[in-house]
C-alpha cells in the first residue's frame, strides 16, 4: 500500500485527528472519510509522525501554510488545504509561497478556478434527522461561540458584532438571550504578540474581568456539544468570524440547521448562491438589533415551522451536498490522485 501523509498541528498527530472520540460535534468527520477514500484507493493516510513527508507518495497540508516549504522536487505530490479567511492567516494567501503546492484546496470563490485552485466547503456530519418540536424551545435565542480576540482589527470584523449583539441582549431583553462558550468568564488581552501573551498568564485573564467590571451576565459557561443546547432555543446568533468574503461558509450556520434552530446568519455576501433565503434570518436586512428582535419575538408559529420545514428541505436536497464530508473526501482524494 502506498503512503499518504497529512500534515496537521501538533495535537492532532499520532492519527488522532482521525479519532472520532476526541473532537466535539464530530467536526474531524471530514478526515475520517479522507482516510476511508484514500484507503479504498491503496494509500495508507496517516499523520506525518507516521507517515514522513519524505517518504510519502502524497503530502496534504491540511494546517496553514508551514514554515518550511516543500523542496521543489517535492511539489507535484504537495497539495494544500487553505481553511482560515485572510482575516485570520493572511499568510495562507501568499500567491508566491502557493508556488510551493500542486493544487490548492478553498472555499474562497475569489481564488477557484478548477486549475490550480480546487473548490470545498467547511463540511459536516449531517444528522438522520432534526428536532422539530417547537415546544421544547425554552428560550428566544442563544450564541455559542468562544471568546476571542482578532489578531488585527479590520473593517470587516465580525467579533466585535457579537459582542454587540451579547451587550444589546444583556441590556434590553436579557431574559430572552443566554451565553455559552469557552473564555467569555475571562478578560481577553488583544493586541501584538506581547499583550496576547497575557491570556495564558494563570488567574490573570479572571483578575482582570473582575477588576474592569467587563463580565457577561447571560454567559452559562462552556458546553461539550452544541445540539444538545441549541435544541432548546429557537434562534441563534451566527456571524461568521468576517463579513463579505464569498463562500465562507462555516460550521455556525449548519451547527443551528442540525438542531433545528433557526439561524440569524452574518458572514459571506453571497450565502443565497449556497443555501436558500427561506432557511435563515439575514442579519443585513436588519437596521437594528431592536428591528431584529421584534421580528423574532413576534414571529409565528406557523411562520416558525415554516422556516424549520425548509431547512430540513435544504438537508435532505441535493443543495446541501458540498457541505457533506463525503464530498469534501471524494473532491480531494480525486484531484490529488489525478
Amino acid at each position: 500500500m502506498k503512503k499518504a501523509c497529512l500534515v496537521v498541528n501538533d495535537y492532532m498527530l499520532c492519527n488522532k485527528v482521525f479519532d472520532e472520540k476526541i473532537f466535539r460535534d464530530n467536526i474531524n468527520y471530514k478526515y475520517i472519510k479522507l482516510k476511508e477514500l484514500f484507503y479504498e484507493r491503496g494509500y495508507d493516510l496517516s499523520t506525518q509522525d507516521i507517515n514522513s513527508i519524505s517518504d510519502s507518495d502524497v503530502v496534504i497540508y491540511a494546517a496553514d501554510i508551514p514554515e518550511k516549504l516543500p523542496k521543489r522536487n517535492e511539489v507535484k505530490k504537495s497539495h494544500l488545504i487553505i481553511w482560515e479567511s485572510e482575516f485570520i492567516s493572511p499568510e495562507n494567501y501568499n500567491k508566491v509561497k502557493h508556488n510551493s503546492f500542486n493544487k490548492i484546496f478553498t472555499w474562497h470563490d475569489g481564488l477557484v478556478d478548477e486549475k490550480k485552485y480546487f473548490k470545498i466547503n467547511f463540511v459536516h456530519q449531517f444528522p438522520n434527522f432534526i428536532n422539530k418540536n417547537i415546544n421544547k424551545k425554552k428560550k428566544l435565542c442563544t450564541l455559542i461561540a468562544g471568546n476571542k480576540k482578532p489578531p488585527h482589527t479590520s473593517v470587516g470584523d465580525l467579533y466585535a458584532e457579537r459582542e454587540k449583539a451579547i451587550r444589546w441582549f444583556e441590556k434590553n431583553h436579557p431574559s430572552d438571550f443566554d451565553l455559552y462558550g469557552v473564555g467569555w468568564d475571562r478578560y481577553r488581552f488583544s493586541g501584538s504578540k506581547i499583550v496576547r501573551a497575557l491570556n495564558r498568564v494563570p488567574l490573570l485573564p479572571k483578575w482582570t474581568q473582575k477588576i474592569t467590571g467587563r463580565s457577561y451576565p447571560s454567559y452559562k459557561g462552556p458546553i461539550e456539544r452544541k445540539r444538545p443546547i441549541m435544541e432548546k432555543y429557537k434562534f441563534s446568533i451566527c456571524y461568521e468570524n468576517v463579513m463579505d468574503v464569498p463562500g465562507y461558509i462555516t460550521d455556525k450556520i449548519f451547527d443551528s440547521f442540525f438542531s433545528g434552530c433557526i439561524p440569524v446568519y452574518w458572514g459571506a455576501n453571497n450565502i443565497e448562491t449556497y443555501i436558500p433565503e427561506n432557511c435563515f434570518i439575514d442579519k443585513r436586512k436588519f437596521l437594528s438589533y431592536e428591528d431584529l428582535y421584534s421580528y423574532m419575538k413576534e414571529m409565528s408559529d406557523e411562520e416558525y415551522i415554516g422556516y424549520i420545514n425548509n431547512i430540513q428541505a435544504f438537508l435532505k436536497s441535493d443543495l446541501s451536498s458540498p457541505f457533506k464530508a463525503e464530498t469534501f473526501a471524494e473532491k480531494v482524494v480525486s484531484e490529488v490522485l489525478n
